[in-house]
This record gives C-alpha cells, structure tokens and sequence, in this order.
C-alpha cells in the first residue's frame, strides 16, 4: 500500500477518535432535593426550557422560559451572565441534557441540571 494511503487512512481514523468521546463534564445533573438546595444561591439564573405553553402550565418560581426547540434559542441564552451558574430544567430531562451542551459550547461553565425535570420536582414537592 502506498505511503499516502496510509498516511491518509491514519488520519481518518484519528480525527474519527477524536470527535466520537466527550471527555470534559458539561453539566452536574442533579436530584430535586439538591437542585432545591442550589437554587438558595442569590446569583443562579433558573432556566426552563420547555415550551411557552408547558410553562404557562406550571414552572419552578423565579424561572425564565428559553425554549431549547425555539430557532432562537441560542441567540436568547447569549444574553445570560457566563461567569454566573445556569441551572436548567425541561419536563423529563431529556431537552435540557441537550441544552446544556449548547450552553458549554458557547462558553458556560457552571451547569446544572435538574434530572428527571419538572416531573421528577412536581414529584419531589408533593413528599
């Protein structure tokens, strides 16, 4: 085989690699009772990312709606303080486990995200 097609195949294979493992952690995903516990901080900017209409039906108090499946989404969460903690919710956990990595690539940091969501918090607040 010729140097150039190996050569070649060497560095597909490594930029495949490369791009396939996240090594770095983009958010602390978190139990109710400790999101409840890091929300007492003063400086924590509480995003839900549901839609306008799940969060006229009941949202966490203080909250800001930023709809992660809005085409603005990122324009929005570019107005937030990065050097200030994010802390997220969606209904189940699944749109703000995306969003948060929306958030680390555009510069965030200090993430957190509320596993299982506004269900798993209607649950936790009934206890």
């Amino acid at each position: 085989m010729p140097m150039k097609k190996i050569t070649i195949l060497i560095l597909f294979f490594g930029l495949l690699s490369c791009g396939t493992s996240r090594t770095e952690t983009v958010a602390v995903v978190v139990e109710p009772a400790e999101f409840q516990q890091k929300l007492q901080n003063q400086e924590v900017q509480l995003i839900d990312v549901r839609t306008p209409e799940e969060f006229a039906e009941g949202h966490l108090e203080g909250a800001v709606n930023i709809d992660f499946l809005s085409e603005d989404f990122l324009e929005k969460v570019s107005k937030l303080n990065k050097r200030k903690p994010v802390m997220l919710y969606c209904r189940s956990g699944n749109r703000s486990g995306k969003a948060t990595i929306q958030l680390h690539d555009e510069g965030f940091r200090n993430i957190t995200d509320l596993k299982g969501g506004y269900q798993a918090w209607e649950e936790f607040i009934k206890e």
